[in-house]
């Protein structure tokens, strides 16, 4: 008689079966898509990939809101103690200045994701509108004399302010929002070469994509002769390369428009943050052989050596 082991009845969590549901319900993608009309079409020029954060290779909205939630968790300390509405008051000034700047990096990241993030997302902005609100009660209360008004206004907004932290971190670790999504790359791909096919499989100026090791990548020869390869899943959210569009030695991924310099995975424009893998390539024998860049040789090329490309030029 078989006696299989019994295990107890695990029963999903009642917020995470709430956010999964609120990930699929699509009854807000309207408003979701004028919001995103909207964020995109504002002139921010170059300043749009500052606040995605390139410079700093990833995010700065999780960097931006530090100064807001600090302040304000600092203000909640402070009303706990007695005579120090004041110095409270203060601080929840300091956080209602910076979450303005804080707000528009999410909103501009916030516009280029997927509708699933989206959703959460959109919640996960009313949450800190209503803190915003709750926080600027609160300091007008304490101007007025109110002391007790305002301290009971920054304790509610403390708690809207957790309710969007969560929300934000369901966003960014759930589902995977400003993550980089090619990092895995280097610890999939193995070392040495791997050929990809014939020279003849890859038509001049057009993407293709081929597989090594389980990774996708994109594979470009151009007119000279000259054959790049990247990572082919974009690193802001997996977007094909292989479908995008080639155009003076980069490509621009079709989903959100990131461009990446060829010859060494580069990002040169927004909203990716990070740069995609790159690859060695060289001819042998009229096949097309690729070999994964690793982080000493890409520092290399990226300080204008140009070693790494010029050595995977090989022709057998």
């Amino acid at each position: 008689m078989s006696t299989a082991p019994s295990h107890p009845r695990i029963r999903q969590s009642r917020v995470l079966w709430l956010l999964d549901r609120l990930e699929r319900e699509p009854r807000a993608d309207t408003v979701i898509d004028a919001l995103r009309t909207g964020i995109r079409s504002l002139p921010l020029g170059r300043g749009r990939d500052v606040l995605h954060g390139r410079w700093l290779g990833h995010p700065v909205h999780p960097l931006m809101v530090q100064v807001p939630v600090g302040s304000w968790l600092s203000a909640a300390a402070l009303d706990l103690l007695p005579g120090h509405s004041r110095e409270a008051g203060f601080l929840a000034g300091v956080g209602l200045t910076a979450a303005a700047p804080a707000a528009l990096t999410g909103a501009v990241d916030w516009a280029e994701l997927h509708h699933e993030q989206q959703r959460v997302g959109l919640v996960h902005a009313l949450t800190n509108t209503a803190a915003v609100g709750l926080y600027a009660a609160s300091l007008a209360c304490r101007v007025k004399g109110r002391t007790a008004a305002g301290r009971a206004f920054g304790f509610v907004g403390l708690a809207a302010v957790g309710v969007g932290g969560m929300l934000g971190g369901h966003m960014a670790y759930r589902q995977a929002s400003g993550a980089n999504h090619a990092e895995e790359v280097p610890h999939v791909v193995t070392e040495g070469w791997h050929r990809v096919g014939d020279v003849a499989d890859f038509p001049v100026g057009r993407p293709v994509r081929r597989t090594v090791d389980e990774v996708q990548v994109l594979v470009v020869r151009e007119p000279g002769g000259t054959i790049h390869a990247l990572a082919e899943r974009c690193s802001h959210l997996a977007g094909p390369l292989s479908e995008g569009t080639i155009t003076d030695g980069c490509v621009e991924c079709p989903w959100h428009g990131s461009v990446f310099r060829l010859s060494d995975g580069w990002n040169v424009r927004g909203p990716a943050t990070a740069p995609q893998p790159a690859f060695d390539t060289r001819i042998v024998d009229a096949h097309v052989e690729v070999c994964l860049r690793r982080q000493d040789e890409k520092e290399k090329t990226s300080h204008g050596d140009g070693a790494g490309e010029r050595a995977g030029q090989k022709r057998g």
